[in-house]
């Protein structure tokens, strides 16, 4: 029975991985978008992308990574999620803009001319900013927000 359950725990993160995944190139392709394209500010253009990817992440996160907790209402957890997420954001935006500060121009003087130093500096950013907000919310979100019902029974009734 432990063996089992290690192995849908394991199920579980690596779904919430590849959910993060695809978070991650909505995160860096709108932030890339808005920053680099078209030219918006480096941190409200990170708060968007993170909003959008967020917002992915919550459906794709309870449609296929915790099925299982379909029955607890949407609302709910959308609720719930978002407080995760904003406090992932709150993690996130401050420790962003002080990487940034650090990583752009450590990029001017190690990175070919072949991109920016600006779009090296940001990229690598939020790279790093995924990785640590991503921690965070797996779980915190595993055992809050989409936390196995008691009753599994009640799950599978109430479906």
């Amino acid at each position: 029975m432990a063996a089992v359950q290690k192995s849908i725990k394991l199920r579980q993160f690596l779904r919430f991985g590849v959910v993060g995944a695809i978070g991650s190139v909505i995160d860096f392709g709108v932030f890339n978008l808005l920053a680099s394209v078209l030219h918006f500010p480096s941190i409200p253009s990170s708060v968007i992308s993170f909003s959008l990817a967020v917002l992915n992440n919550f459906v794709l996160n309870r449609i296929w990574t915790f099925p299982e907790t379909r029955s607890t209402p949407a609302l709910k957890q959308l609720t719930q999620f978002g407080i995760v997420s904003v406090a992932g954001l709150l993690i996130r935006t401050p420790l962003f803009a002080f990487l940034e500060k650090l990583l752009i121009p450590l990029a001017g003087k190690y990175v070919p001319n072949l991109l920016t130093p600006t779009i090296v500096g940001h990229n690598l950013a939020l790279a790093i900013v995924i990785g640590v907000v991503m921690l965070w919310n797996y779980f915190i979100n595993r055992f809050w927000t989409f936390r196995s019902p008691a009753n599994p029974r009640e799950e599978t009734n109430g479906s």
